[in-house]
């Protein structure tokens, strides 16, 4: 039975939750449209803070997860402040103040106990306060009687050296004066209340990191060897690409079969109906986008609900679902006719009759009403300004509430990650073709005109970070940590162009089955009351780093 049915969308708008996510959460998901859609999501939460203000300690994780932490205290936590020179290569006395939390419930003085140390990386760091509280800090410092820490990465949060985010004054955000920043605190902190001196090398420091952070975690084991005892790389991304077309291979091979072929069959139809002039309007209209000037960034929009995949986590207290109700709505049944859900994608009784004799499969219609309801809904003037990227006006805004441009900038000059479909064109894929490199690395010229001191690389010095280990990174005493379905795995040690190694208690090398990103960053009070796979890496990593611990030595001592 093929359907004619008349196309009705209603309008509201279901993804509150992503209106406080951090500027690299966007950039990280959706590159160029990501800046478009941080800027709609912060017009939105303007708009709704006459009725909903931002409780204390209020977290997300990447990509729309909103958590608090469960402090003992009302103030546990609150900001510490380290001085760091802005320029740590250069002959100046320039500074800046560098934000830390400090977790002492633990602590024992003179128990030789050690400092865990958990790099902020791409964000604030108010938004790792929960694994301080209850995540990986807390679980190694209880079980080590050591020290907890959170450490604000310059530029994010309130770390900030310079008075405006110019492309001149980004020029000191990059992995060397980030990693030196780290080594002088480890070397030079003097914590509030504490007598005894806990710096490095004289007290064992464990570095840990998930995501980017996991990359620099690795990378502080590699570069200041005598300063980090251990090391753990969680999602450490210590593979930089300028193409990162895995990260969507992942999502689609990991997804339920049903959406990854809902998904499939929505991309060969839309790439294929945007060739045919008077199609291209009415599949552009159907989504709400007609006005949309330029292809590249119509296709860039649909492809924003796949960054829900990334916001995935174990605990159900912080993960998100949308994903899954993503492809649950692309199944949903036309006037209620359930069966036809159980039909391959793309049979014949699955066709809607539309206008001009275009026949769509109607998850192709499911996924339009949601992107006009979750996306296009948010937008209060034209589609254009909403969502197009071809107007540098929109992005060469400069002032400290830029958030978004720390990340990119990072992106753009030494870390790559650009959103594209598979350089195959028979590749099953479950986004555009026309996501190119070119349109997805555009922004990087656009979003940063060149300054009297810096210029930004016309593709970024990916070398700077693949020369420090790539996928082969190793030390002793480094752990390498990563989820089998994080989309990011094709970037870690744990890629399938990696080779394999041998898991250790001196070199961890550990596997999270069905895990996404990061997912032994987050804990519970009680560990034995976590997932299975959950509990069973936390106990590990708290046996191999207790290992560690019983041969560290004093240097110089015997």
């Amino acid at each position: 039975m093929r359907l004619a049915i008349t196309l009705f969308f209603s309008t509201f708008l279901t993804a509150n939750a992503a209106a406080s996510a951090s500027g690299a959460d966007y950039i990280r998901a959706h590159g160029a449209q990501g800046v478009n859609l941080w800027r709609l999501a912060n017009q939105k939460r303007e708009k709704d803070s006459h009725i909903s203000q931002r409780p204390a300690l209020v977290v997300q994780d990447n990509s729309n997860i909103v958590f608090k932490a469960d402090t003992e205290e009302p103030n546990e936590f609150p900001d510490q402040w380290f001085t760091q020179p802005i320029d740590h290569f250069a002959d100046s006395s320039d500074t800046f103040k560098q934000r830390y939390w400090i977790n002492t419930r633990h602590y024992t003085p003179g128990s030789g106990g050690p400092v865990i140390v958990l790099d902020g990386g791409e964000t604030s760091g108010e938004d790792r306060i929960p694994f301080l509280d209850t995540g990986i800090v807390e679980i190694l410092a209880k079980a080590t009687g050591g020290i907890g820490i959170v450490l604000e990465h310059r530029y994010y949060g309130k770390s900030i050296p310079v008075s405006d985010f110019s492309t001149d004054n980004l020029r000191w955000l990059n992995n060397d004066q980030s990693a030196a920043d780290s080594a002088h605190f480890m070397a030079n902190v003097t914590f509030p209340g504490i007598d005894e001196d806990l710096t490095a090398p004289n007290t064992p420091w464990i570095y840990y990191g998930g995501s980017y952070a996991g990359a620099r975690a690795a990378h502080m084991k590699v570069l200041y060897p005598d300063l980090v005892y251990g090391a753990i790389a969680s999602s450490g991304v210590t593979h930089a690409a300028l193409s990162n077309w895995e990260y969507h291979e992942i999502i689609r091979n990991a997804a339920d079969p049903t959406c990854a072929g809902h998904l499939e069959h929505a991309t060969l139809a839309i790439d294929a109906l945007l060739n045919v002039p008077f199609a291209k309007r009415f599949i552009k209209s159907l989504f709400g986008l007609e006005d949309l000037a330029h292809d590249d960034d119509f296709v860039s929009v649909l492809e924003a609900p796949l960054g829900y995949w990334q916001a995935k986590v174990w605990d159900p207290a912080v993960g998100s679902t949308k994903f899954d109700e993503f492809c649950a709505f692309l199944d949903k049944p036309i006037l209620g006719n359930g069966s036809l859900s159980l039909l391959p994608v793309g049979h014949e009784d699955r066709l809607v009759d539309l206008p001009g004799g275009i026949k769509l499969d109607f998850s192709i219609l499911n996924y339009a009403q949601y992107i006009k309801e979750n996306y296009v809904s948010q937008c209060d003037t034209s589609v254009e300004d909403c969502f197009g990227t071809y107007n540098d006006s929109n992005i060469l805004v400069t002032g400290l509430d830029q958030e978004w441009r720390l990340w990119l900038f990072q992106v753009c000059t030494e870390w790559g990650y650009f959103s594209t479909a598979p350089p195959d064109p028979a590749q099953p894929r479950i986004v555009s073709r026309l996501l190119t490199l070119e349109y997805s690395s555009k922004i990087c010229k656009q979003a940063y005109p060149a300054g009297k001191y810096f210029v930004v690389p016309p593709m970024p010095n990916i070398t700077a970070v693949n020369a420090l280990g790539d996928f082969a990174i190793a030390a002793d005493r480094l752990a390498i940590i990563d989820g089998e379905v994080d989309p990011w795995r094709p970037c870690t040690p744990h890629s399938d162009y990696a080779a394999d190694r041998e898991d250790t208690i001196l070199q961890p090398f550990k596997i999270i089955p069905n895990a996404v990103h990061h997912y032994d960053e987050y804990g519970l009070k009680n560990i034995n009351d976590e997932p299975e796979e959950i509990r069973k890496i936390h106990v590990e990593m708290i046996a191999f780093v207790t290992e560690w611990l019983k041969d560290f030595k004093v240097p110089g001592s015997r």
